[in-house]
């Protein structure tokens, strides 16, 4: 186990403890409850991790990695970055789908730029979610004007991966 692998384990469970501590402070009734909803959320929750890791298996065996790696790869520069970023706007789903489809076009030759591009592209603008969950919560105005100020970052991030180089 790496140091930030470590980092990162004594952190998550370091907050689920004090989280823990402190729903035990307020009472039994809130701990039962959180320990209940807690548990229910985690429940509903490995069924989508299951698919979605599936899922993408079934991806990258239905797309020939020279597709990816000729529109995705690391040689595409910044039309392989565009690309990337009109394909997470149109990749339906959640962060298991958006984050599996990312880690299996790294994983068969995409650009290190480009797959970021991707993922942030899908994180600000996936359409779907958009129009299923922005929209009808929030002024679709305000989506649009959100929408459009976050068109730079998936640019902005490959940038700075290309100048950092492989992380």
């Amino acid at each position: 186990m790496t140091l930030s692998a470590l980092i990162i384990d004594v952190t998550l469970w370091g907050s689920v403890a004090i989280l823990g501590f402190m729903a035990w402070r307020r009472g039994r009734v809130v701990l039962v409850s959180s320990v209940r909803e807690g548990s229910m959320d985690f429940i509903n929750i490995v069924p989508r991790i299951a698919l979605g890791v599936i899922g993408s298996g079934y991806i990258a065996a239905v797309i020939p990695p020279e597709v990816i790696t000729g529109w995705l790869g690391p040689d595409s520069g910044w039309f392989g970055v565009l690309t990337a970023v009109i394909a997470g706007a149109a990749t339906p789903g959640g962060p298991v789908v958006g984050f599996s489809i990312g880690a299996v076009a790294l994983k068969v030759g995409g650009g290190t730029p480009q797959v970021i591009a991707y993922v942030v592209a899908w994180a600000l603008f996936a359409f779907q979610r958009m129009i299923l969950w922005e929209i009808p919560f929030m002024p679709a105005k305000f989506v649009w004007f959100r929408a459009a100020v976050s068109v730079p970052f998936p640019f902005l991030a490959a940038a700075i991966a290309m100048v950092i180089g492989k992380p």
